[in-house]
Formats: structure tokens, C-alpha cells, sequence
């Protein structure tokens, strides 16, 4: 029981922590989740960001959702995502939300959980309630019940993502539906039979998930020359981009398959931050299969690199930054029992996370920067670095390694910084 108390009392030490630097530079609304009603591996105190609030005089660029709607559309829709974890605000830029969540639940588990529902709420479910339900003509006696069901709960999930006016879907799944003992288990927006999600702009950019990450972290974090097995029987998600995307990057997707994991990662971050600077009113949703790997490696990421240019987080610091990145986007968003499973342990989810974003991500907004900006931003990218290094050395510890660019922890570090024109001057030891 005492372990557990001070297990609580550390998480809520942590959360309030989170909510004084979030409240530095926004206005903020709390969707409250303290015993997991809402997610049962969602933070307890679910953020939502309103509008900046540090520079009166600055253009302010404010959401237009409510908080008591947002809230009730998630409690009704977060049956259609697999585990609940729902479509969740998570960065707010421009006034256009950044969202995570995982992909789509199957039938498998939507039934099971409609089920438990319908047990435990005395044989009255209520969870989409009476306006949600869809209209089924009279004569389409051929519609079956799967049918029925993913027009609700997807229908739901349509709902959410329009009101909070995200247009964009990048899934990192690296297959089209997960498929456990024989069954679909999860499925993706992309292979949805109905095409309900077919008025948004879906992105398939498939990417490994922890299974690999394994193999990343027996190599002592040496990801450079580290190319993921793309002819696995599993693996059916080929990469999909819009042209009006991918011609202004400069980057040839044709050969993402020989991309190795730095490579690959620093095109999808490029990508990523391309979309979000190409529309000034649609909002972007990011999701892998259960939301609490490569998810929070790309969110983190997209924090660190939009902090560095001084578009959210404006007032925070580098090891402020580096605090909310690693307590709200990573152990918040996940489940800590969960950091036991293989291939993705504290310290293989931390340092893949190190090695991308705390040395500083690919920025390419399609705009010209002036070199006193660029040398800012590398200043930034590299003071989070030197934090969290320094950081993970005293808590999970590195090893001892040469400088090259091929060693290990300080090799792979090198190889980033070439690659976004940083240098690290401090040796890892």
C-alpha cells in the first residue's frame, strides 16, 4: 500500500508540474479523467489548450471548441479507438490543434467493450446517446449489426475530429490492420470498407513499432545503418502522400524502404512539419496502433521542434521543455506497467527519443530563415540535448563510447547533429 501511495503522490507531483508550465504561456481547460473514467491510460488531468496568453500584443490565435463539448463528444466517442484512447488535443499552434490517439478499434474489441457496458450499466447503454443514433432505412434489411455498430462509434469518431477541425491523419501503422491469433484486432482509417473517413487527407507513413526498437536498443542505440525488414508477412501499409505534399520536400519517398532509422525518421518529421505549416486552419492527427510508442516519439518531437522556433512554449526553457515532453507526451500518455514489455523499456523508449529530438529535428516550414534565426534554433535544440544527456546519464546511465560517427550513444548523436547542422562539443562518457 505504501509503495502504491507514493507512487500516487508522485504522479500528482508530476501532473501539477505539468499544468504551471503549460499555464505559462496558454489559457487551458481540464478534462478530468482522475480514475481513468474518461482513458484509463490518459493523463488523470487531460489538457486542453485554449489560446496563447503571454504577448497582449501579439496576433492571438485562439481555439474555437468549447471545453464542455469537447468533453462530451470524447466520452462518446472513445469506444471507436483502440483501448479508448480517443482523439486528444496535445499541441496547439497557430491556433490549430496537434492531436494524438491510436487507431481504430475492430470489432472484436468494440463489441466486447459495448458488452461490458451494457452489463454494467444496468442493461441501459447510453454511451453515444439518443442524437448519435445513425438512420438506417426501413428497407436496407441487409445492413448487419457490425455495420450498425462502426456507423455509430466511427461516426462519433468523424464528429470529434471535425470539431476540433483537424483534416490531416498520419498513421504510422506499418500494417493495415493488426491481426492477433487469427482476428482483426485494430484497423486503420485507410482501409475502412465504408470510406467514412474519406473526406479527410489520410497519410500512410508507415514506421517501425517497438517489436523493432528492440533490435535498436540491443545494438546499443546505433540506429544509423539500422533498416527495418520491409518484407515481413505482417507488414501490407505501403507509404501514401499526397503529391501537393511530397514534391516540395525534396526528399525521394521511393527509396523509403532502404532508409535507415535516422534517415527515416528525420523525412517523416520533415513531412509532418510541412503539413502543419501548409494549412492555416486544419489541424493534424498522429496515431500508431495503441498510441504509446511512436506516437509520443513524433508528438515529442513536433513539441521540441516548434518550441525551438519559438512557436509554442515561448516563455519555457530547455530543461522546462525537456520536463514537459518526457512527463506529459511520454509517461502521462502511457501506462507504466506497460514499460516492461519488450522492446520498449523506459530506457528504449528514452533513448530513441534522445537521439531524435533531444539533438534537434529537421525544420522545413518551406520558408527561408535568416542565419541569426538558425543559429538560435540550434542553440535551443542543443541545450536540450546537453539537459537530457546529462539527465539519462545520472538515472539509466550510458556506456563509455568512441566519437565516431558508427559508436553507439555519442556516434549516433554526431550523426544527427551533421544531419541538422549541429555539433556536439561535450564527449559522452
Amino acid at each position: 500500500l505504501l509503495p502504491w501511495c507514493f507512487y500516487v503522490v508522485q504522479v500528482e507531483t508530476i501532473e501539477s508540474r505539468c499544468l504551471e508550465l503549460f499555464g505559462r504561456d496558454y489559457k487551458y481547460s481540464v478534462i478530468h479523467n482522475t480514475n481513468g473514467e474518461v482513458c484509463g491510460h490518459y493523463p488523470r488531468q487531460i489538457v486542453f489548450l485554449e489560446y496563447e496568453c503571454t504577448d497582449p500584443h501579439k496576433d492571438r490565435f485562439e481555439s474555437t471548441v468549447q471545453t464542455s463539448k469537447l468533453q462530451d463528444l470524447v466520452n462518446r466517442s472513445k469506444m471507436a479507438r483502440c483501448r479508448g484512447r480517443f482523439v486528444c488535443p496535445v499541441i496547439l499552434y497557430n491556433g490549430k490543434h496537434i492531436c494524438r490517439s491510436s487507431t481504430l478499434a475492430g470489432w472484436g474489441e468494440l463489441y466486447g467493450r459495448t458488452g461490458y457496458n451494457y452489463i454494467f450499466s444496468g442493461g441501459a447503454d447510453d454511451t453515444w446517446g439518443a442524437e448519435s443514433e445513425p438512420e438506417v432505412p426501413e428497407d436496407d434489411s441487409a445492413r448487419n449489426g457490425d455495420s450498425q455498430l462502426f456507423d455509430k462509434v466511427r461516426g462519433l469518431d468523424i464528429k470529434l475530429l471535425r470539431y476540433l477541425s483537424v483534416r490531416y491523419i498520419c498513421d504510422l501503422m506499418v500494417e493495415n490492420k493488426k491481426v492477433k491469433f487469427g482476428l482483426n484486432v485494430t484497423s486503420s482509417e485507410k482501409v475502412d470498407k465504408a470510406q467514412r473517413y474519406a473526406d479527410f487527407t489520410l497519410l500512410s507513413v508507415p514506421y517501425p513499432g517497438c517489436e523493432f526498437f528492440k533490435d535498436y536498443k540491443d545494438r546499443d542505440y546505433t540506429a544509423e545503418g539500422l533498416v527495418f525488414n520491409w518484407n515481413q508477412d505482417f507488414v501490407d501499409a505501403p507509404l501514401t502522400i499526397p503529391a501537393s505534399f511530397t514534391k516540395n520536400l525534396n526528399i525521394d519517398w521511393s527509396e523509403y524502404q532502404s532508409w535507415d532509422l535516422v534517415q527515416q525518421t528525420q523525412n517523416y518529421l520533415k513531412l509532418l512539419l510541412h503539413i502543419i505549416n501548409s494549412d492555416d486552419e486544419s489541424g493534424l492527427l498522429v496515431h500508431c496502433i495503441s498510441g504509446w510508442d511512436r506516437t509520443p516519439l513524433f508528438v515529442s518531437m513536433l513539441r521540441l521542434s516548434l518550441w525551438a522556433d519559438g512557436a509554442v512554449h515561448a516563455s519555457l526553457g530547455p530543461a522546462e521543455i525537456l520536463y514537459l515532453t518526457i512527463a506529459y507526451d511520454w509517461f502521462l500518455f502511457g501506462l507504466p506497467a506497460d514499460y516492461g514489455r519488450s522492446g520498449s523499456s523506459l530506457s528504449t523508449d528514452y533513448g530513441s527519443w534522445q537521439i531524435v529530438s533531444g539533438c534537434g529535428s529537421i525544420h522545413d516550414h518551406g520558408q527561408f530563415l535568416l542565419p541569426a534565426a538558425m543559429a538560435s534554433r540550434q542553440a535551443r535544440l542543443e541545450a536540450v540535448r546537453e539537459v537530457f544527456l546529462a539527465a539519462y546519464s545520472s538515472t539509466v546511465g550510458l556506456k563509455s563510447s568512441a566519437p565516431s560517427p558508427s559508436g553507439a550513444i555519442s556516434g549516433l548523436l554526431e550523426q544527427f547533429a551533421r544531419g541538422v547542422g549541429l555539433r556536439g562539443t561535450n564527449s559522452i562518457v
